[in-house]
């Protein structure tokens, strides 16, 4: 006899195997998977959140309306590190918990970061673009070797960047409120303020939560003192850069490109930014490979069943 019902909206749960099913399954956890192509999400989780103990979340928003519903909800167990579009204060009030999963993406999250890097920095993606329309360009690219990227946010992925951009022999640069010694030492990281990482940075890699602090902080000021060939690469959360002032910075070539993994709207598909050549857009696809699916799904279960069995979970925001 199932005793508790789980709503899953992340798209990628449990996609690469069964554990993850297996230990909410185990715990006497019935599994709803919301699908788009059943309708509206948001409209699916109005419904099945009134009597559901569990969510699994995806990049939905939760409300606080949306929260209060879900009387006998006890868990949003976020599919991600990122907890923005969720209601903290109605959940506290509410006696839901919210869970984070820490780590489990973050390697392909920064694999993702360098890949914009080098996608923007050698034009890649429009070069594919002109030749299948058979009209071959081959614009002049920059170099990545023994340049100097700037870490904003030098958590776990953001190191996990600087790891990766070490084998091109680059400067590292980071702007964190915590200073990691062991990290500092291991690939010889200097942490700057941010107007020096802005002015000395080619590369600039933001990693950082989006909260009333860093919400617009990357602004027309901030393209104002960045090198002219500067290329900057958001994996993180819509917002922390103003897009209206990145386009009018990529248009009149205050800096040389971008490449977002992450935008305000997503997709984005109204956005300006999307009729320029040197800015690369992909649809928050960072933790989108078959390893940190797995690893999200198995820790994103295990943290709905330590809140629903023990009421503690080592992962609660």
């Amino acid at each position: 006899m199932k005793r508790y019902k789980v709503i899953v909206t992340a798209r990628s749960f449990g996609k690469t195997d069964d554990q993850a099913k297996d230990i909410l399954e185990k715990n006497g956890c019935k599994i709803v998977k919301i699908e788009a192509a059943n309708g509206s999400v948001e409209e699916q989780i109005r419904k099945e959140i009134v009597d559901s103990d569990a969510v699994i979340a995806g990049l939905d928003d939760y409300t606080g309306e949306i929260i209060k519903s879900g009387k006998k909800l006890k868990v949003i167990s976020r599919y991600g590190v990122g907890y923005d579009k969720v209601d903290l204060e109605t959940a506290k009030k509410n006696n839901v918990a919210v869970t984070i999963t820490p780590g489990a993406n973050g390697d392909s999250v920064a694999d993702m970061a360098v890949a914009l890097m080098l996608d923007v920095a050698r034009n890649v993606a429009y070069m594919d673009r002109t030749m299948k329309e058979k009209n071959q360009q081959r614009p002049d690219g920059v170099e990545m070797w023994q340049k100097t990227i700037g870490v904003i946010g030098a958590g776990r992925i953001g190191q996990g960047v600087a790891r990766r951009c070490k084998g091109f022999d680059m400067r590292v640069l980071c702007y964190d409120m915590y200073e990691n010694e062991l990290f500092k030492k291991e690939v010889g990281a200097e942490y700057v303020d941010l107007n020096t990482l802005l002015k000395k940075s080619d590369f600039i890699t933001i990693h950082s939560p989006l909260t009333p602090e860093t919400e617009n902080m990357i602004d027309k000021k901030a393209f104002a003192v960045m090198k002219n060939e500067a290329i900057i690469i958001n994996t993180a959360r819509g917002g922390i850069i103003n897009e209206k002032d990145l386009y009018q910075a990529l248009k009149g070539g205050a800096i040389r490109g971008a490449g977002l993994d992450a935008t305000v709207k997503e997709p984005p598909y109204d956005s300006e930014l999307l009729t320029l050549d040197n800015c690369i857009i992909t649809p928050h696809a960072g933790a989108a490979t078959k390893e940190a699916s797995n690893k999200m799904s198995v820790l994103a279960a295990q943290n709905v069943v330590d809140i629903l069995t023990r009421g503690v979970c080592d992962y609660q925001v």
